[in-house]
């Protein structure tokens, strides 16, 4: 029972859309309303400036790191990575990109999915992190460096754990990645279809 209410809750910790109550609390709109139609930060930023969407960076992040550091917890005394924390890590992106409060529209994932893969391999993030940095300064595109960090995380796990040190709960850790970067590449499908046009918007 107890691993069924822990992924209830990081379905319900993912929902709680941050940068939806920013902007309708600083703006009193509905920044869905704006850009690509998320709640996510870059949208926020557009709406109601980029304090706010650092705001909502941070704190979408910290419902993903918190719904894995809970998930380990109650369910592996915080020692390990099973299969129910992997499926706590897909469910708080899943909560974030299709949250309840909002008739299920909310954000790409991204900031959550960065928390998510701070839970599981902090060293790993570091790795993708530097991808995103990469990508966004040589083409401009917010949207497709998330995509390429997405992406080059499961790749960057297996490699620390081949190269560097054998990653413990490795299958654990992989499996959560993918599911939870198949997802947040799915979300950016509209934007991968203006990239793939050129009418993708860049960062300024």
């Amino acid at each position: 029972m107890r691993p069924v209410l822990v992924l209830i809750a990081a379905y319900l910790l993912g929902s709680i859309p941050f940068g939806y109550l920013i902007v309708r609390g600083k703006e009193g709109a509905d920044v869905r309303e704006t850009g690509s139609g998320g709640t996510g930060a870059t949208n926020v930023s557009r709406r109601a400036g980029k304090m706010a969407g650092v705001f909502t960076l941070l704190l979408d992040a910290l419902k993903g790191a918190l719904a894995v550091g809970l998930a380990r917890h109650l369910l592996v005394d915080g020692a390990g990575i099973n299969w129910w924390v992997a499926g706590a890590a897909l469910l708080v992106v899943l909560g974030h990109c299709f949250p309840v409060w909002l008739k299920f529209r909310g954000g790409k994932g991204v900031a959550t999915g960065v928390g998510v893969f701070l839970g599981l391999s902090p060293l790993a993030l570091a790795c993708a992190a530097v991808i995103f940095i990469l990508v966004v300064w040589t083409t401009r595109y917010v949207s497709l460096g998330s995509i390429a960090a997405t992406i080059a995380f499961p790749l960057c796990v297996w490699l620390l754990s081949v190269y560097f040190k054998p990653v413990r709960f490795l299958p654990q850790i992989i499996a959560a990645a993918l599911a939870c970067g198949a997802l947040i590449v799915f979300m950016h499908r509209a934007n991968i279809g203006r990239l793939m046009r050129g009418t993708e918007s860049k960062f300024k």
